[in-house]
């Protein structure tokens, strides 16, 4: 009956945006996306997670609105960055330059193979058609005083007590700071070409201006950037930096692509050197780096970073691998058993880890290329000041564990008319290779298609590696991924893909070797910009452990999560959209042969049970008028799911550049409010507090951050001033 009642609560919900949808207003030429709508749709439908610098794509796209990218001169790699194209896009535009020269006017993209009505609008306001003239070597001092200046401030903070800030008895508290979390950041830039500035964040609980913090801020962060300088001096990153390399298999740190509703964009573009301007206070390097062309086909990249990183440090006794005791290092006394990627420093227990491990990384790569891709050969080279031993658990058997790894990969794409083949095959000191390897087809101007192959040795290692996979980390796996989109006119599309994969050996949760694979559908109706829906299935297979009740056996079997979306938004007006979403999940185990009782996470069930479902339905309004400073962003959320099993994620609105997937789960309720104003010249104010219920929870969260009671509340406020 719960079902029913919140199907027909999103039926109502959804009937007025139909009847309204039924009257198209709409001028015949499209107005292009706004810059909002086009981040949000990018990061909802890629689904991320983590913590991911989103400001570097928002900055991306507001520099390419004062100063267009030229398709006529745009580099693949140019193109690459531009982030709004996918591969089979690129190449079909590249190899439309090659055949017929520059492009006359934008609307010639039309004539382009893989170029739709929905891309070309997408990408209309970033992208200019124009003669290619040469810009090299304007001088820094222009760079710096014609430039642009950015300045940040946030706040953010629970409003309900959470345990770590309660006095304990002798009137100590376990968090040391107070319960602010403070965010300032300045940046100067010039266009894409240069860039610095430097970033400070305290975390919630940590002190500031005392204590362990006496300078102030628990993090800072500054960067120094400069792109194409000149002909031979393409990159220079000075201070803290990201690095990328090939698709991942040694180092990634970008955006990676991965298993989305874009389910063509699967290989992982980014520049190899970019500025770092995120709070993430371990996925970085800091030192320099450089990229020199050699010629003008032929590039070179080196660079060295030196850092602490926080980690569990114990005494060294000895190493158990393939139940043989192994020193490690004689000369040691110690060990670091974990390294701690959460950055925060609020406990005495966790300032005492604080860059309690040093990292010396070194790396390079080699690159030829031409018009139809790439060839390129990297290294990298990790070395620690202390032994690395980390999880003792069997499933970890091959994970590294010492003071230094060296990796080497070579990396490659190749186009070649409709096919635009890519991969990377890379190998650790061990001699363990992993590899993978992928194929985009433009089959026409309607359909593309996608596949990436993957086989990933379970003794391959590597410290930072991000390829596209299904548990990361680029060892033990293999896989095959299929993708495909249709697209028969302007209002239909069709997006699917399925992916299988299988572990070789152990990982967590699954003691013996295992596999899995995953489905997805979209079927989604775009009307004129007015009106989008879209209906979802996603559904994923794993092999996960379990105990016979009757004889105390041991086993795997598989587990089920299913999804079911429908979504619809609907513009009423160019100032005001509503959407609505209603999703359904089911997490179940699978039809053993073998009939009986089973335990898994110590609770008793039969193969085929439904250990939890739950659904999700919930109303947007996004109002952004024209020639008003005021807008706002607003949702209340109605879920029931029997527990976390069964959690329902969903992308919300946040502050500028600010993004969330949280997890819905149990019973409750939730709802937020954006609002933000824009009415003093280069001046925005934003403000923000969001706040969920639990109808069935005495208490939420754990640890020092539980809070004694069944309602949470964040409120966030922030300032941008440029100049």
């Amino acid at each position: 009956m719960q079902v029913l009642r919140y199907t027909l609560y999103s039926f109502l919900l959804v009937l007025p945006q139909l009847l309204f949808a039924q009257q198209d207003s709409l001028p015949n030429r499209e107005e292009p996306e706004s810059q909002d709508d086009l981040i949000e749709d990018f990061i909802q439908n890629s689904e991320a997670e983590g913590d991911f610098d989103f400001n570097t794509i928002y900055e991306n796209l507001e520099t390419l609105l004062r100063r267009p990218l030229n398709l006529n001169k745009a580099s693949r790699e140019d193109l690459e960055d531009f982030g709004l194209l996918t591969d089979i896009q690129i190449s079909s535009l590249l190899n439309y330059r090659k055949k017929y020269g520059d492009l006359i006017a934008i609307y010639e993209l039309q004539a382009i193979p893989n170029f739709d009505l929905v891309a070309i609008n997408r990408i209309r306001p970033y992208v200019a058609v124009k003669g290619s003239v040469d810009d090299y070597q304007i001088p820094i001092v222009k760079m710096l005083y014609e430039g642009q200046n950015e300045i940040y401030a946030r706040y953010r903070q629970v409003l309900e007590t959470q345990k770590g800030y309660i006095p304990k008895e002798d009137g100590t508290t376990p968090y040391l700071g107070d319960n602010k979390q403070l965010y300032f950041r300045f940046r100067h830039q010039y266009e894409n070409r240069l860039s610095f500035g430097f970033t400070a964040e305290k975390d919630p609980g940590e002190e500031f201006f005392t204590g362990s913090n006496e300078k102030g801020f628990d993090f800072y962060s500054a960067h120094f950037y400069l792109k194409d300088y000149s002909k031979r001096l393409k990159t220079l990153a000075l201070g803290d930096f990201a690095v990328s390399m090939g698709q991942g298999l040694i180092l990634f740190s970008g955006f990676g692509a991965g298993k989305s509703s874009f389910v063509t964009s699967i290989k992982r573009n980014t520049r190899m050197l970019k500025q770092y301007t995120s709070v993430n206070e371990y996925n970085f390097m800091r030192g320099a780096g450089a990229t020199l062309s050699i010629t003008d086909n032929l590039d070179f990249t080196a660079f060295a970073s030196y850092k602490g990183l926080d980690a569990n440090v114990d005494s060294l006794q000895t190493n158990i691998i393939d139940n043989e005791e192994e020193q490690i290092d004689e000369d040691a006394s110690v060990r670091v058993t974990s390294i701690q990627i959460s950055g925060l420093h609020r406990t005495d227990n966790e300032i005492a880890k604080r860059n309690a491990f040093k990292q010396l990384v070194v790396g390079g790569r080699v690159r030829y290329k031409s018009d139809n891709g790439h060839f390129a050969i990297n290294t990298l080279y990790n070395q620690f000041d202390q032994p690395y031993v980390r999880d003792q658990a069997l499933y970890s058997t091959y994970n590294f564990r010492g003071t230094e790894l060296l990796n080497l990969s070579a990396d490659y794409s190749y186009v070649y008319q409709n096919f635009h083949f890519f991969g990377e095959t890379a190998m650790s000191d061990n001699g363990a290779l992993s590899t993978l390897n992928g194929l985009l087809i433009g089959l026409d101007k309607t359909v593309d298609f996608a596949l990436l192959q993957r086989h990933f040795s379970r003794n391959y290692q590597a410290i930072n590696a991000n390829p596209f996979a299904e548990t990361g980390g680029g060892l033990n796996e293999s896989g095959l991924y299929m993708g495909m989109e249709v697209k028969p006119n302007y209002n239909w599309r069709l997006s699917a893909y399925f992916d299988t994969f299988k572990h070789p050996w152990l990982r967590f949760n699954a003691d013996a070797p295992s596999g899995g694979h995953e489905y997805f559908a979209r079927l989604t109706y775009r009307q004129k910009r007015r009106m989008e829906v879209h209906v979802q299935f996603r559904q994923e297979v794993k092999d996960v452990n379990i105990n016979y009740l009757d004889n105390k056996r041991k086993g795997l079997i598989e587990r089920y999560r299913t999804n079911l979306r429908f979504q619809i938004s609907n513009k009423l007006h160019k100032s005001i959209e509503l959407r609505n979403r209603f999703e359904v999940a089911f997490f179940k185990l699978g039809n053993e042969a073998t009939s009986g009782f089973i335990i898994y996470d110590e609770d008793i069930y039969q193969p085929g049970d439904i250990l939890s479902r739950g659904y999700m339905v919930y109303q947007d309004i996004i109002y952004k008028p024209i020639g008003i400073p005021i807008s706002f962003t607003a949702r209340f959320a109605l879920f029931d799911t029997d527990d976390y099993n069964s959690r329902i994620y969903a992308f919300e609105n946040d502050l500028l550049y600010q993004f969330s997937i949280p997890a819905y789960y149990n019973k409750g309720t939730r709802f937020y409010l954006n609002l933000r104003y824009k009415g003093i010249r280069n001046l925005t104010l934003e403000a923000r507090i969001a706040q969920t219920y639990w109808s069935n929870e005495e208490s939420i969260g754990g640890g020092n951050d539980e809070v004694d009671g069944n309602v949470r509340t964040d409120v966030k406020a922030q300032i941008k001033y440029k100049f």
